[in-house]
């Protein structure tokens, strides 16, 4: 277990905090869990994945594509199984960024995550019924993408989280890393 490191901390730019999370997604005949690498400056998916059961895999094939693209200061999770395994915390601490974890049920630790839970499912899993993973998979990755190069945010100044992301990176960093596939 990791300490909280944000307390007061506020991301000054892109790639500053990530944060990471599940969440379920109902399909008719079962469940899928969403797995998320969010940049809680720009409010951009860095990184996803979805799969039918909640090992440890999946969670690991999210964080190593997001570290393709770039590295964040601080990557911030709950303190769930999959985000305090020895996989998982050895890959995030050879990266060189710090690990942060929320206290025990204190789900506004990571309020960007948790609001990115909101939108997706209000604004697209209760409005679909998936018949199959597949279906899901193809609808989710859709709207994800949406989410990201289309869908404007108040919070962002009417801009999408693709601007808000590579525009600042470049002006930061200089690189601008690939967009995220899913």
């Amino acid at each position: 277990i990791f300490p909280y490191l944000l307390r007061g901390v506020t991301a000054t730019h892109p790639n500053h905090i990530w944060g990471s999370d599940i969440t379920y997604i109902r399909l008719r005949g079962g469940w899928m869990f969403l797995m998320v690498v969010l940049d809680w400056y720009s409010r951009y998916i860095v990184s996803w994945t979805l799969d039918d059961t909640l090992e440890l895999p999946f969670v690991l094939e999210a964080a190593r594509d997001a570290l393709t693209k770039a590295t964040p200061q601080i990557w911030n999770t709950d303190q769930g199984s999959q985000f305090t395994s020895s996989q998982f915390t050895q890959l995030v601490v050879a990266s060189g960024a710090q690990i942060s974890m929320d206290g025990q049920g204190r789900a506004l630790d990571n309020i960007f995550t948790e609001r990115l839970w909101r939108t997706i499912k209000y604004e697209h899993v209760y409005l679909h019924d998936y018949e199959s993973p597949r279906q899901c998979r193809q609808q989710l990755g859709a709207f994800l993408t949406r989410y990201n190069e289309q869908r404007l945010h108040q919070a962002l100044d009417y801009r999408t989280p693709a601007e808000v992301y590579y525009h600042n990176a470049m002006s930061v960093g200089g690189v601008v890393p690939a967009p995220a596939a899913g």
